[in-house]
């Protein structure tokens, strides 16, 4: 029966990164919202291309007007907030598509925003890209792989109940 616990042993629930480029600690995002993990634990990634990919299978739970922004709520219970760029809102949708809507079920790796990188810098605006747990409280661990440059859908992140 040893392998019976081995099969049910949870070594934690994976976050793949929702966008290729370097993998830096939420508090050092220059927005105190994210910094100081008001809206929850997590990672940014100052992003090397231009799409946003789901991190983890989930379903859409709003997906933002603008397309700056995304909620998700992974099948294994976490409440995902991905945002593309700092005070993008206020873009109103200039530079953003959208390829998910509000209640689609995505699978990990799914296109979900294509944004462009540089018009979005050359207005002024930051394009570090946060993705924070929103129900931090309800897992005992999230550890976040920073300081490294990952690809899209590389592991970034580990949650534990």
């Amino acid at each position: 029966m040893e392998w019976l616990g081995k099969l049910f042993k949870n070594d934690g629930y994976r976050l793949s990164a929702p966008a290729a480029g370097k993998a830096v600690s939420v508090t050092e995002v220059k927005d105190e919202t994210f910094s100081t993990e008001i809206l929850g634990k997590g990672i940014a990634i100052v992003p090397e291309s231009n799409r946003i990919v789901a991190p983890c299978d989930a379903v859409v739970d709003l997906m933002f007007d603008t397309g700056h922004a995304i909620s998700l709520k992974a099948n294994f219970g976490a409440e995902v907030l991905i945002h593309v760029g700092l005070d993008t809102v206020n873009l109103k949708g200039k530079h953003f598509t959208v390829h998910a809507k509000t209640g689609d079920v995505v699978k990990e790796g799914q296109l979900l925003i294509e944004f462009d990188r540089a018009a979005i810098a050359a207005e002024g605006y930051d394009t570090v890209t946060p993705m924070v747990i929103c129900n931090s409280d309800e897992f005992k661990t999230i550890t976040p792989q920073i300081g490294t440059v990952v690809a899209e859908g590389e592991p970034v992140m580990t949650l534990k109940k």
